[in-house]
């Protein structure tokens, strides 16, 4: 694979409490903008969300949010971005953020982003593609995917090549570095 033109990132339309979550969104947009990647993501103004995608627009980068109708309101859809894609349900939302995007990368967020993040491994690990997925975990943040990975790994749920499917770093540069190695 060549390095990706677009990434979906997954991340909570929630800032957090670490000011080092924002932080990593930011340095996200602006590296994604130097390189020229397209950003995909879920379509909010706010939190994780909203600050990656002012970063990508703001280095002059491109944005394609994809946000449900219902949550238009709740997470504040983005009408600054390139393109505003208003779906129908989440299940239309998550599939054409995985239509659009070469790579997948998950920033801090809460269940709605552990739920992308688990979808689009179960997809890779069903075979539906082999595009990369790269989990931050600034401060450990994500270090319970990898435990649960494990647990299910030792338990006999899991092979123990699931492991595999997605690359945990603890920084965006990390997350670069691993990209840059496609």
């Amino acid at each position: 694979m060549s390095f990706p033109s677009a990434i979906a990132v997954f991340c909570g339309s929630k800032p957090g409490h670490d000011p080092r979550q924002i932080e990593a969104a930011v340095t996200l947009g602006r590296e994604m903008a130097k390189r020229q990647i397209r950003l995909v993501y879920g379509g909010g103004r706010v939190g994780l969300m909203g600050a990656v995608a002012d970063a990508v627009q703001e280095g002059g980068g491109h944005v394609t949010g994809i946000i449900p109708d219902f949550l238009m309101q709740r997470e504040v859809g983005n009408s600054k971005v390139d393109v505003l894609e208003v779906t129908s349900n989440m299940h239309t939302r998550k599939h054409r953020m995985f239509e659009l995007a070469d790579a997948f990368v998950s920033l801090g967020g809460g269940l709605g982003t552990l739920d992308e993040t688990i979808e689009i491994i179960t997809w890779k690990q069903l075979r539906l593609h082999q595009k990369p997925i790269i989990v931050i975990s600034i401060d450990g943040y994500w270090d319970v995917l990898k435990s649960a990975t494990k647990s299910f790994t030792d338990a006999g749920f899991a092979y123990a090549s699931d492991a595999d499917l997605f690359t945990v770093v603890a920084s965006v540069d990390a997350a670069f570095e691993v990209l840059d190695q496609l």
